[in-house]
């Protein structure tokens, strides 16, 4: 026969004062203590095994004091640990467990666990940048409530125009809802889970475009560099120094002012910055330089370019804010490269591992890798100068081709 529920009232919570423990039911007392302090707890039993014999044994849990904690609420609790108690679960167990974090903290521990297999901070700051700009839907969700719809929300903006980036949000929601039931935070099917599931839901997406971004045609640059001039917004000073530098956006958005040597007028981006894996020198022109230079009499932080966070760099989203601010939708920040190398092979006499390097790339087999050990650097400085003067001065008519000085 079922032991009745619900025994006590909220009055003779109040007004009990007889020391001892008052049942409620249902394995839930109020403990009145001789100084009149009272609080809640739970009791129940489970079996032990001791000397291959099985015995019965009490536990308890306190669930708080009195009245801070209020009788529907110590009901609530009660009813929660009698269906772990039936599943054979153990609320104490259960508690000492790590409390649930929400969606945008469980990103953070992920991100942390994952912190000794990732060779770069890069990897991991697109990882966090992925996650916080794209999935903003579900962030202050607890990771056990997401759902197929909740993930939908976040995919479906961004599933046809921007399928790439969509694709990546898909899995990096997938590994983190992994991790989470991992942890015992969640159970069940991953939300997220591509094949069987997502698939049969989501239309087909527009295919994929690699390796090839949206340039502006290197005639149009000085023009576009012009404009941002005219702009008093620290994302057009970091798009600038882009172009000027031929730089990758992460590669400008984290730079921190230890990478620089303004006297020798030279930015040196770690390996673990770099996609390549290995330090990558830049020489700076008088215009890059001139905008570091200015924006290092107004530091606020370890970032040259900051954002609005307090000691956190310019969103990866910011340039593509401002180039829609600017009505320029046809072209990508890392097109300015692909603008760059154009003019390099078109308008200009350098060589082209020269340009290579300038960019970043890989010159030559391993074998010759093996046997080049400089990074040509006073070569691509007179490159950078002259691609900087080229960028900064509006011409109209046809390009003047720039001849480089020849060298022993």
């Amino acid at each position: 026969m079922a032991r009745p529920l619900n025994k006590l009232t909220d009055t003779e919570c109040k007004a009990v004062s007889k020391p001892g423990r008052h049942g409620d039911g249902g394995g839930l007392y109020l403990d009145v203590k001789s100084t009149g302090a009272k609080s809640w707890v739970y009791l129940w039993t489970t079996n032990i095994v001791k000397d291959g014999k099985s015995a019965r044994r009490f536990k308890e849990m306190g669930l708080g004091a009195y009245p801070a904690v209020k009788l529907a609420t110590a009901r609530k609790l009660a009813a929660e640990h009698r269906e772990a108690v039936a599943h054979g679960r153990d609320p104490i167990a259960e508690r000492r467990k790590e409390t649930e974090p929400t969606f945008g903290e469980c990103v953070e521990k992920f991100l942390g666990s994952m912190e000794s297999q990732w060779r770069n901070t890069k990897h991991r700051a697109q990882w966090r940048m992925t996650l916080t700009e794209y999935a903003a839907s579900i962030a202050d969700m607890k990771v056990s409530t997401i759902t197929t719809d909740d993930v939908l929300k976040a995919l479906n903006p961004i599933w046809q125009s921007k399928p790439e980036t969509a694709s990546r949000l898909r899995g990096r929601i997938e590994r983190v809802l992994t991790f989470a039931k991992g942890k015992g935070w969640r159970s069940g099917e991953n939300p997220a889970t591509w094949r069987g599931h997502l698939d049969g839901v989501l239309p087909v997406r527009n295919k994929l475009t690699r390796g090839h971004h949206k340039a502006m045609r290197y005639v149009d640059v000085p023009h576009f560099v012009q404009r941002l001039r005219g702009l008093d917004a620290m994302s057009a000073r970091a798009l600038e120094f882009l172009i000027l530098t031929a730089a990758r956006s992460g590669e400008v958005l984290e730079a921190t002012w230890n990478e620089f040597s303004l006297e020798a007028g030279l930015w040196i981006v770690p390996a673990d910055r770099m996609k390549a894996g290995k330090e990558h020198r830049v020489p700076l022109s008088k215009p890059a330089l001139a905008i570091v230079k200015a924006l290092k009499e107004v530091r606020i932080s370890d970032y040259v370019f900051p954002g609005h966070i307090k000691d956190r760099p310019l969103s990866n989203m910011a340039f593509a804010k401002l180039m829609e601010r600017m009505k320029v939708d046809d072209v990508t920040p890392h097109g300015f490269r692909s603008a760059f190398r154009d003019w390099v092979g078109d308008a200009t006499a350098f060589p082209r591992d020269v340009a290579e390097q300038a960019l970043a790339h890989r010159v030559g087999d391993a074998t010759e890798r093996a046997y080049r050990r400089g990074d040509a650097l006073e070569k691509r400085r007179k490159l950078m100068d002259a691609w900087a003067s080229y960028c900064t001065v509006v011409r109209s008519g046809n390009v003047v081709k720039l001849e480089s000085k020849k060298s022993a």
